[in-house]
């Protein structure tokens, strides 16, 4: 998984990649952090945890996001070393783990992931866990919020491909 920051007119923009859809949440938070703060310690920081539920792929991405942003400006904590996993949830008892040890499985010939296979009742959940770096041992630039702005998710052939902007 990786990401690079994009210049965006006022705003700053992660564009990332990974092999699975859980890892493309975290390189893109892992963007937002390097967006906020250019050096980040290896070290230090007490993990904490956030789930996050949404209606679409997209949308889901927006909520995990300004979660991020909200435990930044509660916690007063730089989110870093992001850990995501995802799971699509359609009607009451029906539950498909996205990611894991394999990749994307298959259920009724398509893949979890197939956006043309939600359901009116489809939801999407993350799951996921952040390393808290206190904002007073870092030098931090303010991210105000998480855009919908020329917001991309996208599966393709080669793995999974993201691109957020964010005002700054």
């Amino acid at each position: 998984m990786s990401y690079q920051l994009r210049d965006h007119t006022a705003d700053i923009a992660v564009e990332a990649t990974a092999s699975d859809f859980g890892g493309l949440f975290a390189a893109i938070a892992d963007g937002l952090a390097a967006a906020m703060c250019e050096s980040i310690p290896g070290d230090g920081g007490d993990r904490f945890t956030v789930e996050c539920h949404a209606e679409s792929r997209e949308a889901l991405l927006y909520e995990y996001l300004d979660q991020l942003i909200y435990e930044r400006d509660v916690r007063m904590v730089l989110p870093v070393d992001n850990e995501a996993d995802i799971m699509r949830v359609d009607g009451e008892a029906d539950t498909k783990q996205v990611d894991g040890e394999a990749d994307t499985k298959r259920v009724d010939g398509e893949t979890d992931m197939d956006a043309d296979s939600q359901t009116d009742d489809t939801e999407w959940v993350v799951t996921a866990s952040a390393r808290g770096i206190p904002l007073e041992e870092v030098t931090a630039r303010d991210i105000k919020a998480v855009t919908y702005s020329e917001m991309d998710v996208d599966q393709r052939p080669d793995g999974w491909y993201g691109y957020v902007v964010f005002d700054v």
